[in-house]
């Protein structure tokens, strides 16, 4: 079934560390032989050996309309035959800035990047420039890419892997990172006591994805912000997940929290690699060439993923009723799962929002990465393979959401809620 898939992988480790060059794709969390894709379309993923899967990663998020959108990759090819990078500006770029900035709130100045990671860097970079101070916050479970403030309690394929400490990551490095469990406010403003006027940022996914979706409980992000207005600290929303696919303006217009920098990734080229960081114009202006924080890069604003970005954006924004129908395509996914698992018998707990969602084999409630590591993972490999076998691809990893995309039809979901009630029936 997945011979071709094996042979490439065999061939992969020659050359590339561990096979692969993102480690969950490895599938060492799951186990067997990770799959290797020849093509997608719409809802659906189709690998080396002939196999068809309705595809729940949709690239980590930025497929909110289905894999190879007609007028997205329209746009990419016609863009393509004037070359692929140029090294210098574009209309295009201003574009994308307008169109952005026209979309998120807060957002008054933008800067493209060539990813989240170095999104979320440049933010931080940013913060520290802005008001003068070393330390950052973060949150345990939460990924933010793999600079080195960020690997410090890092959720998904940190967790995924359980590394504890990334060797590379200095002490000094680690000592400016303080961390908090999610969701856990009375910890941070203890922490804001301990290092007062020492915290240049606090950094957080407002609806986290990387330990499985994690919801912010009522006051947890508020919280946040009160407390960063009190004490001069930044506070950065990571939505490299959440734009753009919990809403228009993102998370910070679905819950109502306004965030001081705002980082994206791989959405905003429709899954081309690209990323940005935007925010208050006053803070914003730091950055070279205006202020004295450098950040740059060739391959900003290349002119491919701008196209590919502001086609899939434009047409969100033309036609908001698309992220509703995702939307109730998630609750209807959703209510299926509920019911199958109930008839299960076994414990479980299905956290979800907008179009993000996750299952977690549970007894108590997941709200931060502690709870999501306690729950039946030994269960979750289990259901992984038995879906896959089925048709049915799932994130390789139970610190992972789901993300669904809009070519998913009812049948689909159907599919996959008989999918799950066959394998657990299987696997119990």
């Amino acid at each position: 079934m997945y011979q071709k898939s094996k042979e490439l992988f065999e061939r992969a480790q020659q050359s590339i560390p561990g096979g692969v060059n993102s480690p969950v794709r490895a599938f060492k969390s799951v186990g067997g032989t990770p799959l290797f894709i020849e093509k997608a379309k719409g809802a659906y993923l189709y690998d080396v050996d002939g196999n068809k899967y309705i595809d729940y990663i949709a690239s980590w998020g930025p497929m909110i309309l289905g894999h190879a959108y007609e007028p997205v990759v329209k746009a990419i090819q016609d863009q393509a035959v004037y070359s692929t990078s140029y090294g210098a500006p574009t209309e295009l770029e201003i574009k994308m800035a307008e169109l952005i900035i026209s979309m998120v709130p807060n957002v008054d100045l933008i800067r493209m990047v060539s990813s989240g990671t170095e999104a979320c860097m440049s933010a931080i970079r940013v913060a520290r420039g802005y008001t003068g101070r070393n330390k950052i916050l973060k949150f345990e479970g939460c990924y933010h890419g793999h600079a080195d403030s960020f690997l410090v309690k890092a959720g998904s394929g940190v967790a995924t892997l359980n590394i504890q400490t990334v060797p590379g990551v200095t002490a000094g490095t680690a000592n400016d990172t303080l961390t908090c469990a999610y969701n856990d406010l009375e910890a941070v403003e203890r922490l804001a006591q301990q290092h007062k006027g020492e915290i240049a940022a606090i950094i957080v996914e407002p609806v986290a994805g990387n330990m499985g979706c994690i919801l912010p409980k009522a006051g947890f992000l508020e919280g946040l912000r009160k407390l960063c207005d009190e004490e001069g600290t930044l506070l950065i929303f990571d939505e490299v997940m959440n734009g753009f696919r919990l809403g228009l303006g993102g998370a910070q217009e679905k819950l109502g929290i306004d965030a001081d920098l705002v980082t994206y990734g791989k959405v905003i080229g429709a899954g081309m690699p690209v990323g940005a960081f935007g925010g208050k114009k006053h803070i914003m202006q730091v950055v070279a060439p205006l202020g004295n924080v450098y950040q740059a890069g060739t391959l900003s604003g290349n002119p491919i993923a701008m196209i590919a970005g502001y086609t899939l954006l434009s047409i969100l924004k033309e036609q908001p009723q698309l992220l509703k129908e995702l939307d109730d395509k998630t609750a209807y996914l959703k209510n299926g799962l509920d019911k199958v698992l109930l008839a299960s018998g076994t414990p479980y707990v299905i956290n979800y929002l907008g179009s993000m969602i996750s299952i977690h084999f549970s007894t108590q409630p997941v709200t931060d990465f502690a709870t999501a590591a306690s729950a039946d993972n030994e269960l979750f490999k289990k259901y992984f393979h038995a879906m896959l076998r089925r048709g049915v691809y799932l994130p390789p990893s139970a610190f992972e959401s789901w993300f669904l995309n809009n070519a998913l039809s009812y049948e689909d979901l159907d599919a996959t809620i008989k999918a799950t009630e066959e394998s657990l029936k299987e696997i119990l």
